[in-house]
């Protein structure tokens, strides 16, 4: 028998908690995870095919809003980052990815906003009475 065998038994049974800070989640953790990320998946497919607010640029912020809400949710229920996990480095993580979602979703913004307005051809009555833009 070799002696080798038995190095790993010493871990059976205990948690897999590496002393990080970052633990394993639970199925019940991942069950909340799933069930935060399905409302907020649903309420925002909810406002947009009900037309629950008047406003446009409302309903185009509450959806922004519920898309970080969800990436921290997964970031903490399915990554399992928090502040005490591998010294702190994964709460600069999660940092570094809300400065880059915000920069991404405003620019995005910025961008869609000024295509439509300095693209598309100013429809005055008249050109439309005439059928045409020439």
């Amino acid at each position: 028998m070799s002696t080798h065998s038995h190095a790993h038994d010493d871990h059976a049974g205990h948690d897999h908690d590496h002393g990080d800070g970052a633990s394993h989640g639970t199925f019940n953790s991942y069950l909340i995870g799933f069930i935060l990320s399905v409302i907020l998946t649903a309420i925002p497919f909810w406002l947009v095919m009900e037309g629950v607010l008047d406003s446009k640029v409302a309903t185009a912020a509450w959806i922004m809003g519920l898309a970080v809400v969800q990436i921290v949710v997964h970031m903490i229920y399915f990554l399992h980052m928090n502040s005490k996990s591998e010294g702190g480095w994964n709460m600069l993580a999660l940092i570094f990815t809300l400065v880059i979602v915000a920069i991404a979703i405003s620019g995005s913004l910025w961008v869609m906003y000024h295509l439509n307005t300095n693209m598309m051809p100013q429809m005055h009555p008249e050109m439309l009475r005439s059928g045409g833009l020439g």
